[in-house]
């Protein structure tokens, strides 16, 4: 099954759909990424799927967050991209199996999205993360547990003037499941165990 990673960072979704079972995938990616751990193309993610999309079984995109994240400071969160809805116009022109991810903000953005958070897998994280499934798939999620203090991956040291305890670059990548990665690229990841999970619930739909 060959998997299409669209913005693709330095692979946290990637390593998830292969544990699942897509054994032939091609990350995309404006920027370097020399840790990313398969196939890597740099360059325009939506060209790149314009032109090369209908050769893939499956496509996963995870396009820039930073107009809607809150770690973005309101001033400068319009000078950031809307490339949600170009995005979605693209993958259906192309009309194969697709999965969008994006942070709590953009939720309004996206179809029907379902919501992952790392305590329903048992990790030391929460990393809401929403994700929009085409053709939707009937899925029922596991339910938070915030009863735990997590570790947090990304954010500054100080949060609405409180001061917080950060955690080391080894507990990090731990918790998130992401060794490979540099404490920048961290910020970013998606914990492959969300995308193992919806791999998995995509492959019985396709085989």
């Amino acid at each position: 099954m060959r998997l299409l990673d669209l913005f693709c960072g330095a692979g946290g979704a990637a390593v998830g759909y292969h544990r699942a079972g897509f054994t032939d995938i091609l990350g995309v990616d404006i920027k370097p990424q020399p840790h990313y751990p398969f196939a890597f193309v740099q360059g325009d993610a939506l060209q790149y799927l314009e032109e090369h999309g209908h050769e893939f079984d499956t496509i996963h995109a995870s396009p820039p967050c930073q107009r809607y994240s809150w770690c973005t400071p309101p001033i400068h969160r319009s000078h950031h991209p809307n490339s949600i809805p170009p995005l979605q116009d693209l993958l259906k022109k192309v009309g194969k199996p697709y999965v969008i991810e994006n942070v709590a903000a953009a939720r309004h953005l996206l179809h029907n999205p379902i919501m992952l958070c790392g305590s329903m897998f048992g990790l030391n994280i929460f990393r809401h993360r929403y994700f929009e499934i085409s053709p939707s798939l009937f899925l029922l999620t596991p339910t938070c547990n915030h009863s735990f203090q997590p570790v947090l991956i990304s954010g500054s040291t100080n949060r609405a003037g409180q001061p917080r305890f950060d955690y080391t670059v080894a507990q990090r990548k731990a918790a998130i499941g992401c060794s490979w990665m540099t404490n920048k690229e961290l910020d970013q990841a998606i914990p492959p165990t969300y995308t193992h999970w919806i791999g998995q619930q995509i492959l019985k739909e396709l085989l």
